[in-house]
């Protein structure tokens, strides 16, 4: 038989919730869509963008090329096609995690509750426990006061019976 100790999966309260689909999918364009929303928002996308915009203007106004010259049409273009993509897909990873947002809130209020009806439990054993523990001490106290009982008894005894074999004369004397 194996004593190896109980492991508790920490993560129990979230299988519930393996059944929720992503607002993006799972495939590969679903995953690379979400990924690319998100990188919309870090300090890296605008530092890049910024470096960018930065030479685009510079390269146009000093003349080193002259594709997009002042009032940077395209640059203007690109911006609007950027943000009519950008918008829609940061839109779509705001909805997916707030599904795992809300997965994870009902999977922690699941925990919380199991935690307390366990605890409700425990509380119940150790008052049972509490009790069984006072009925055998009140037991051992009886148990105590007769053996002290029987002890002053035998006690008593044993001193009558010493005393009724001294008294009685001996044959031979």
């Amino acid at each position: 038989m194996s004593t190896a100790p109980k492991v508790t999966d920490h993560l129990r309260f979230h299988q519930n919730y393996k059944h929720l689909t992503s607002t993006f999918g799972t495939d590969t364009f679903a995953l690379k869509a979400e990924a690319f929303a998100r990188f919309f928002g870090t300090p890296t996308f605008l530092g890049a963008q910024t470096l960018v915009v930065v030479l685009w203007v510079v390269a146009n106004v000093t003349g080193l090329v002259q594709f997009d010259v002042y009032p940077f049409i395209l640059l203007n273009l690109a911006f609007s096609l950027q943000s009519a993509y950008a918008a829609p897909l940061i839109l779509l990873a705001q909805t997916r995690q707030a599904a795992r947002d809300k997965a994870q809130t009902e999977a922690d209020a699941q925990h919380r509750e199991d935690l307390a009806q366990a605890n409700a439990q425990r509380q119940e054993a150790a008052a049972a426990t509490s009790t069984q523990l006072l009925a055998l001490l009140e037991q051992n106290t009886r148990l105590t006061e007769l053996t002290q009982q029987l002890t002053q008894r035998v006690e008593a005894l044993t001193v009558e019976m010493h005393e009724r074999f001294m008294a009685v004369p001996r044959s031979g004397q």
